[in-house]
């Protein structure tokens, strides 16, 4: 389809930007900003396949629920890998940004990680219209984060962006309105959590959940040491006894139990500053590096990627809205989405 905004629907239509991540759905409406942040998860009766909560509610629901009720991640790094529980999250999410009126077919700007395939690129686009979009346009999870960052990406000068989400991580080097450079990692925020997870359970023969290990990243996480390292106190089951224990885990155990997980991320990063050419690569030395999505939040880890590659590191900031907010900023600039879509 050549591109075009315009559609017939465009007298009932409310223009939404999606950020459809692996571990959160924003939904940006045009005019009102930021609507829907909620996990990407659906609930689902696998009696009766009704689905029985979406978002927030059905994370509430994780690990808490009856056999019948399980709990679905309907993306998986950064891409689908459950097209139907997709279609109807994706329905829900449109919906609920436009009060449930069933009618709005929404002209969409969608963001996928920039190394994905045709074929899951496909499977994006199709899953949108499905949920009753009358235009997709999708553009890549780093150029939406660098321009929702406030990074001048249409001058000719290199701006790098890192953008750490729940199933990727995109490193990107941008100039003049395209990306000269980028690389994906499938590795983010999630197997962070999971790295917790199996840290815990080998040292302690304590088995915790998924909310746990991310409420431990957040509250003690670290990429470096800490000026005052902290303590927590952790709830799970003793996998040798069977019965509910609480221990307490140091931030220094659970920087060890990152470290893998961050070494990735920043090999990732080195990588792109060596195929970087030499014009661009200056530019970066000047401007630094840009953290943006939550694993930006980990804590000291723009430090660390400052000692390991001797250049400035900022945090953008608001690091968990930047892809959405610059999704959303294309919707008033018809001629900078058309400079960044993908065909």
């Amino acid at each position: 389809m050549p591109f075009s905004f315009r559609s017939p629907f465009a007298f009932l239509s409310n223009d939404l930007a999606i950020d459809l991540g692996t571990a959160y759905t924003l939904v940006y409406v045009k005019g009102k900003g930021i609507v829907v942040r909620e996990p990407s998860i659906v609930a689902l009766n696998q009696k009766t396949g009704k689905v029985e909560a979406v978002g927030t509610e059905a994370k509430e629901m994780l690990g808490r629920t009856p056999g019948n009720i399980v709990a679905i991640k309907p993306m998986k790094d950064g891409v689908i890998a459950d097209f139907e529980h997709t279609e109807r999250m994706l329905d829900y999410f449109i919906k609920k940004a436009h009060n449930r009126k069933v009618i709005v077919r929404p002209r969409i700007v969608i963001c996928i990680p920039s190394q994905i395939t045709q074929v899951e690129k496909r499977a994006v686009r199709d899953s949108a219209y499905r949920a009753k979009a009358s235009y997709v346009a999708m553009v890549e999870e780093p150029m939406a984060a660098a321009i929702g960052a406030g990074m001048p990406i249409t001058e000719p000068t290199g701006n790098m962006i890192v953008d750490i989400g729940g199933g990727t991580t995109d490193v990107a080097v941008i100039s003049m309105a395209g990306i000269v450079y980028s690389r994906t990692v499938r590795v983010a925020g999630n197997e962070m959590d999971e790295a917790v997870i199996q840290f815990i359970k080998k040292k302690y023969n304590l088995l915790i959940g998924e909310r746990t290990a991310e409420e431990i990243k957040i509250r003690i996480g670290s990429a470096y040491p800490m000026e005052k390292e902290e303590t927590m106190e952790v709830k799970g089951r003793d996998l040798v006894d069977g019965i509910p224990k609480t221990l307490a885990v140091t931030s220094e155990e659970i920087r060890e139990a990152l470290s893998e997980t961050v070494s990735i991320i920043i090999d990732a990063v080195k990588q792109a500053l060596e195929q970087t050419p030499p014009e661009l690569a200056a530019d970066i030395v000047d401007r630094g590096i840009v953290l943006t999505g939550g694993g930006a939040l980990l804590r000291n880890l723009d430090k660390r990627l400052r000692e390991e590659t001797g250049l400035p590191v900022l945090i953008a900031d608001d690091p968990l809205s930047s892809v959405v907010l610059g999704a959303g900023r294309m919707l008033d600039d018809f001629e900078l989405l058309k400079r960044v879509a993908l065909d």
